[in-house]
């Protein structure tokens, strides 16, 4: 059977638009559309349906608080079912106030004194009730200072008015009543007084929708408004009645929904779903018109003509470089064209999940679309959103709010106790492990925990989806005492290679931790020890852990009453360093090739490489032996000149000054000699190292 077409109303109109005679000639008969659907989000929106049934012609009146006016505008659909007509929705517009005030004769968007307003009344005329009583035309209002006592002043406001005997000036404190004469004005006064007191009305909004058709048919309305965000609480019930009653494995999760309504109409019977995420909402100003503003053009005035400078004629430069310009543009058009085409034929983009469960929230006018998102909504995740379908109609009152249960059902729980010296250091923590085995999703809050019949503690679970398992702590195990110890390992030369005169050089690090356990109840205690999980390093001891989250071990330890039991975590790192074989020193080369993990091949490179380090070391000792005597050479020729400036050039000692002095040259010239074979003994050894040490790739 085909599908009924149905007119769909998506914004709404302002009265004035209305077609003549829609809402004034044959008046529609009033119909009542009762809340029959809520749907709130934790994103602080929620989803409001109405439904009912119109005979005709019909009107539905609808009130609204005025802050809600513009979520109503940006999301209200009407929707006729019978094959009617919805033609408008109309509403009381709401222009700014200032705005309002101004089209007055009388402006009092300023907040004026009565000085102020009598002023802008210069020519009115008035009747004023005074110690003499007046009656005339407004010449204006002045302020004076007027003296009190011997010294004071003080500022006063007079009116001066025309009247049959001639002017006459009056105090304002003095005047007892004024009433305006033109009674066109006295409206206009009483108007603006009415439009403010309009801006301080905080009460509803009437909101009117038309429908039109024959006979009697189902329509509804829907929209989102801003409302309270629903929260959860659960309660976990552990053991049987009494302490010594066995445990089962078995708890009682019970899970409630905390609901507000903060509207102002009571919520009756009402179908009810919580969607557990985060849509995007927003509010958009739609209600208050919006005026553009616009430019003032003053009209010129001409004055007297001044001697006029014209420049060149910018037409014919321009057209030239308009030619140029319209091949470009043509082309582009034509590509731009082509795109354009290529769009319309592409089939539309698939909506985002988001907006898929937003629509089934808000309505179910798509009777296909709706079909298969409610088959998914029904107990299986959509995208970031859940959904909770309450079972029984819900029924709340205006202002008021309930509690209404989620879920109601057996659930796996394991008691444990977890320890985690960042948490506390002594004891460990009363737990649970809660394995979700309904086929709800949990949405986080607070559960209060029952053990044998007494309240136990409370916990906090984050978002647990159907099937997982989430570990809860609520109190502290007084029972159990943990005492870690940290036991030091010295590091571990574990291997060392030579790569292109690059020594890598690797080390094992370790270190271990103890947990001395002691249980001091009368029961055995499952313990979850956990402990950092560090990149790098890499578990010995236990191999294996009983748990992994992203950043801690769990370590299982089963602790007897009176039976004192040990959790040793031992862990260990290899780390490499990379040493530049020419800039170690003889001792550390002398360590690393006697390490019992260095092999011959690398031992006897090593040996190599020291003697000839020894020889340039030699050679370098030799060089600077020569270079240190050619420097007391220096100094013991710059005494000996000292002395023959002060000597008789004829006398024997200035003799054997000059004899020495040229022996010591000829020493200086054969050590500069010597300094040079060696510096080239040296670079040569050192070249030779080097091209030793960059073929070489040992392990």
């Amino acid at each position: 059977m085909p599908a009924i077409a149905r007119p769909l109303v998506l914004l709404a109109l302002p009265a004035l638009l209305l077609p003549p005679g829609v809402l004034s000639a044959a008046e529609p008969a009033a119909a009542d559309l009762p809340l029959e659907k809520v749907v709130l989000f934790t994103s602080g929106v929620g989803y409001f349906q109405h439904g009912g049934k119109v005979t005709g012609d019909a009107t539905v009146e609808m009130s609204f608080r005025a802050e809600n006016v513009n979520d109503l505008l940006k999301s209200m659909v009407v929707e006729d079912l019978g094959g009617g007509t919805v033609p408008a929705v109309s509403y009381a517009s709401r222009d700014p106030i200032t705005k309002t005030l101004g089209t007055f004769a009388i402006d009092l968007t300023d907040d004026p004194s009565i000085g102020k307003i009598l002023g802008r009344l210069r020519g009115e005329r008035i009747e004023v009730e005074a110690a003499t009583p007046a009656t005339g035309t407004i010449v204006g209002v002045e302020k004076r200072q007027v003296p009190v006592g011997d010294e004071r002043t003080v500022e006063k406001e007079f009116i001066t008015i025309l009247t049959a005997e001639g002017l006459r000036t009056l105090p304002l404190d003095g005047i007892t009543r004024i009433r305006l004469l033109d009674e066109r004005l006295q409206r206009e006064l009483e108007q603006a007084l009415a439009v403010l007191a309009l801006g301080h009305d905080s009460e509803k909004k009437s909101v009117s929708l038309a429908f039109m058709g024959e006979g009697e048919r189902p329509v509804r309305v829907g929209y989102v408004q801003e409302s309270p965000v629903w929260k959860t609480s659960y309660r976990l019930v552990l053991g049987g009645e009494a302490a010594d009653e066995p445990q089962t494995g078995k708890a009682l999760l019970q899970g409630w929904a905390i609901v507000e309504n903060t509207t102002d109409r009571d919520w009756k019977d009402v179908r009810m779903a919580l969607v557990s995420g985060r849509p995007i909402s927003f509010v958009m100003d739609l209600y208050r018109p919006l005026y553009v503003p616009r430019p003032v053009v003053e009209p010129e005035l001409y004055a007297s003509l001044a001697p006029q400078v014209y420049g060149q004629d910018m037409e014919a430069a321009q057209r030239e470089f308009a030619a140029a310009a319209n091949e470009l543009r043509d082309g582009r058009q034509l590509a731009r064209a082509e795109m354009q085409r290529k769009a319309l034929a592409a089939p539309a983009p698939r909506r985002p999940m988001e907006e898929l469960a937003m629509d089934e929230a808000t309505a179910d006018f798509d009777r296909e679309g709706v079909a298969a998102i409610r088959s998914v909504a029904a107990g299986e995740a959509l995208g970031e959103l859940f959904r909770y379908e309450i079972a029984a109609p819900v029924s709340i009152a205006r202002q008021r709010s309930a509690m209404l249960p989620i879920v109601a059902e057996e659930v796996e729980a394991e008691k444990v106790s977890i320890y985690d010296d960042r948490v506390m250091a002594k004891h460990p923590l009363a737990g649970v492990r809660l394995v979700n085995s309904t086929k709800l999703d949990l949405m986080q809050g607070p559960v209060t925990v029952f053990d044998a019949g007494a309240y136990a503690g409370d916990a906090r679970i984050e978002d647990l989806p159907a099937g997982s398992s989430r570990l809860l702590t609520y109190a502290v195990d007084l029972d159990v005492e943990v005492a870690p110890r940290f036991e030091p390992r010295p590091e571990e030369l574990v291997s060392v290679k030579l790569v292109k005169g690059t020594l890598v050089v690797s080390r094992k690090l370790a270190r271990r931790k103890a947990f001395e356990v002691k249980n001091s109840g009368r029961e055995a205690v499952k313990l979850l020890v956990e402990h950092p999980l560090e990149p790098g390093w890499r578990l010995v001891e236990p191999t294996e852990p009983a748990e992994k989250t992203r950043d801690r071990y769990r370590f299982a330890v089963g602790a007897e009453p009176g039976k004192p039991a040990t959790l040793v975590v031992a862990e260990e790192q290899v780390v490499s360093q990379r040493l530049a074989v020419t800039n170690l020193d003889d001792n550390a080369i002398l360590v690393f090739s006697s390490a019992k993990v260095t092999s011959p091949a690398v031992k006897q490179a090593l040996q190599d490489v020291l003697e000839r380090k020894q020889e340039i070391t030699r050679l370098a000792r030799e060089r600077s032996r020569r270079e240190q005597e050619i420097k007391a050479v220096s100094q013991e020729q710059d005494r000996i000149r000292q002395n023959m400036a002060q000597l008789d050039r004829a006398s024997d000692l200035y003799t054997r000054y000059v004899q020495k002095f040229a022996a010591q040259e000829d020493r200086v010239e054969t050590l500069r000699g010597e300094i040079a074979d060696l510096q080239d003994k040296e670079q040569n050894a050192r070249r030779d190292l080097d091209k030793m040490l960059g073929t070489l790739e040992l392990e």
